[in-house]
């Protein structure tokens, strides 16, 4: 370590996170104990309206609230170019009816250690981890081979008992990538 730099800070399964404050893509600003006041936990979801992985969870986010009154949904949309107004009408197109909140620069997903999207964090009412990864597999819930990670950690978290798999790798599109910045003409 280089004099005067500090020593970069974790994510530790167990431990509190950081509180975020971000705008929601219509401008409101909404923090993350907003979110959690009245509810056991929450589950926050880094996301991207032009991930081709995240398409597949629009059912699941939309059904969330209905599925689990007790958990939040924190859905932040931090990949590199993605404005409100792209998020709007991926929203209407898809008809997507869960929150979403935009990290413009990706401050949080760098603070929250995120690379990629979708990858999901489940935390209890005190925002202590319980959970940090993948929804799922990657296979359809029809699929012989379809494993849920994020389902059964909420379900152990509501149930009193310790996350049996704190945490699954992540999988999908980079938030920010070399090639989202390259010059048009190379």
């Amino acid at each position: 370590m280089q004099a005067g730099t500090l020593p970069q800070k974790t994510q530790e399964i167990g431990s509190a996170v950081d509180d975020f404050t971000l705008p929601d893509v219509h401008g409101g600003p909404r923090s993350l104990s907003e979110f959690l006041q009245g509810k056991r936990g929450a589950v926050v979801a880094f996301w991207s309206g032009i991930c081709s992985h995240c398409v597949r969870y629009d059912g699941y986010f939309n059904s969330f609230a209905a599925r689990h009154p007790e958990i939040a949904l924190v859905t932040v949309a931090s990949r590199h170019g993605e404005t409100p107004e792209m998020i709007r009408d991926v929203m209407k197109d898809r008809e997507l009816t869960f929150p979403i909140l935009h990290d413009p620069g990706s401050a949080v997903a760098k603070q929250w250690f995120t690379q990629q999207t979708p990858r999901v964090f489940l935390l209890d009412g005190d925002r202590k981890l319980l959970y940090r990864g993948a929804i799922d597999n990657f296979k359809f819930p029809d699929d012989p081979l379809h494993e849920a990670y994020l389902e059964p950690a909420i379900a152990a978290f509501l149930a009193g008992q310790p996350v049996p798999r704190a945490e699954t790798a992540s999988f999908g599109c980079a938030i920010m990538s070399v090639y989202y910045i390259l010059p048009k003409s190379v």
